[in-house]
């Protein structure tokens, strides 16, 4: 089985709901699904919201090894993502000598606002919490006091590992981050980072298209006759 949580934020469900079909549609193994939402982790994620904290999901997502009981592999992604690759081919690139495995973004945003109006923060290893693989044993720092306790950037500057060898590399084409990278067909999973189609402002953005078209085999539903 493999086990996806995904970040979920009431104002972008839409975005939950699609990421969620273009996952199963081309999966070629079992998943698991689990939408991270704060209203189910009452007693678990409780600290307050941050000023800066863009989505529900900001830290809850490093609540990923706890509620996987610490075993095996899960997979975490931000829901403003679109999968165009069976799911199955990213879980295979799990590696043992790693505790979590991202993609290593190297780059600086050059907006101050993103979606919604919110702020853009910018910090080293911006965005390699968006996917990640987590090696669920060797994550056993991510206690809920931990990760309730711990300031931002020591979560998603991976300040909790040990050492940064602990990290692995995932190759970019499972994190393309859309309106920073140049448009590629072959990319396997969409981040639409800055603002996905969902939102009249990033209607037309690279991969609207395939968004939309994800929307409608999601809403497709043929009368028995």
């Amino acid at each position: 089985m493999i086990n996806v949580y995904i970040g979920y934020d009431p104002r972008e469900a839409i975005a939950f709901h699609v990421l969620a079909h273009s996952i199963h549609c081309r999966a070629s193994q079992p998943v698991q699904i689990v939408p991270l939402m704060l209203s189910q982790l009452g007693g678990i994620m409780t600290r307050d919201r941050h000023p800066l904290q863009s989505t529900d999901f900001s830290f809850s997502r490093f609540l990923t090894p706890y509620l996987s009981g610490y075993q095996g592999w899960s997979i975490f992604m931000d829901c403003d993502m679109l999968m165009l690759d069976d799911v199955a081919n990213l879980w295979a690139l799990c590696d043992d000598r790693y505790a979590v495995m991202v993609v290593k973004h190297d780059y600086t945003p050059q907006e101050s606002t993103k979606f919604l109006g919110q702020a853009q923060t910018k910090y080293v290893k911006k965005n390699w919490s968006s996917v990640m693989l987590f090696n669920n044993a060797k994550c056993r720092s991510l206690s809920p006091n931990y990760v309730n306790g711990a300031t931002g950037l020591n979560l998603h500057q991976f300040k909790w590992l040990e050492s940064e060898a602990l990290i692995g590399d995932l190759p970019k084409r499972w994190n393309h981050l859309v309106g920073v990278y140049d448009y590629d067909p072959d990319v396997s999973l969409v981040h639409y980072t800055l603002g996905g189609p969902y939102f009249k402002e990033y209607s037309d953005c690279d991969y609207a298209e395939r968004w939309n078209a994800e929307l409608q085999k999601a809403l497709f539903c043929k009368q028995r006759t």
